[in-house]
């Protein structure tokens, strides 16, 4: 009865033994499965969160240059350009602005001296000037305008010519100022003139007037002819200084078709107030005399 409790005590605790071991392997083999899958899951769990991190900063750092790149304020280097363009301002600013170049205005009047008569007068720019050789004096039409000299010998000087087209919607043709010099008059033979005056209506000749050109005495006489076309005036000075006769000719020639429609005739007193005032101007130098004339005992016919 002994014996056979201990051997069925033995049997029960070896059956318990090999239950526990039998329970603890399958439990063993099943925890040990579960966390190997456990272990692949965290693994495979890791590497996409990695591929994710990895796959999110590849694709900021490719998008941080671009915004750099449209955001002008947050570049630090400039570009050459930029900076070349920076140091064009800089420099712009830094210089003075130009100054604007006025135009130069050229005076109304000109000067005009010989240095061997010792002439000089102002006359205005828009007038034509001619002198020596071609300073012949002609009126439109009229042909040459001869010089009142008595003695011959005379020689041109100058002559000054008012524009065509002076007066427009008149019968105005042409006008000068002339100027004429004579080395073989005598102080008292430049008083007088080869010309007499014909203003007078009746014909008969009129003596020459005294007058005063600014500072200067002189002799004074005019001349009119005047044809079914056309009409020429000319007024005459003369002054004795340096030992010569000086003749200034103030003229005025006409078309003489102020009678036709729309055309009226020229005012003759606006045009000789405008001559008058470049014989006012006129200056005489001191010059050497190459000739002067003897006092003549008679004087030509003209002259009284």
């Amino acid at each position: 009865m002994t014996t056979t409790g201990k051997s069925g005590d033995k049997k029960s605790t070896n059956q318990n033994l090999a239950n526990n071991t039998t329970d603890n392997a399958i439990s063993g083999t099943t925890l040990s499965s579960w966390s190997r899958q456990q272990k692949l899951a965290m693994i495979a769990g890791f590497a996409i969160l990695g591929l994710l991190l990895a796959v999110s900063a590849c694709s900021k750092q490719s998008s941080k240059p671009a915004l750099a790149g449209v955001s002008g304020p947050a570049s630090t280097s400039p570009t050459p350009a930029a900076a070349a363009t920076a140091a064009t301002t800089v420099t712009a600013a830094a210089l003075p602005a130009p100054a604007k170049k006025t135009p130069k205005k050229h005076p109304a009047n000109v000067t005009y001296s010989d240095a061997n008569s010792g002439v000089s007068f102002l006359y205005p720019r828009k007038f034509a000037l001619t002198s020596g050789d071609k300073a012949q004096p002609q009126l439109a039409g009229m042909g040459d305008v001869p010089m009142n000299f008595v003695q011959p010998g005379g020689v041109a000087v100058a002559t000054v010519a008012l524009p065509e087209g002076s007066y427009p919607g008149t019968d105005f043709a042409s006008a000068f100022f002339n100027v004429n010099v004579n080395r073989s008059v005598s102080a008292q033979e430049c008083a007088h003139f080869a010309f007499v005056d014909t203003r007078n209506t009746d014909g008969e000749p009129v003596d020459a007037e005294k007058v005063k050109i600014g500072s200067t005495d002189m002799e004074m006489t005019s001349s009119f002819s005047a044809s079914t076309l056309k009409q020429a005036e000319a007024h005459y000075y003369h002054s004795y200084e340096n030992g010569a006769c000086y003749e200034y000719v103030l003229a005025l020639g006409t078309e003489g078709f102020a009678t036709e429609g729309g055309i009226e005739h020229v005012n003759c007193d606006e045009v000789f107030a405008k001559l008058e005032k470049i014989l006012a101007t006129v200056k005489i130098a001191p010059v050497e005399q190459e000739h002067v004339a003897e006092p003549a005992v008679t004087s030509s016919a003209g002259g009284k």
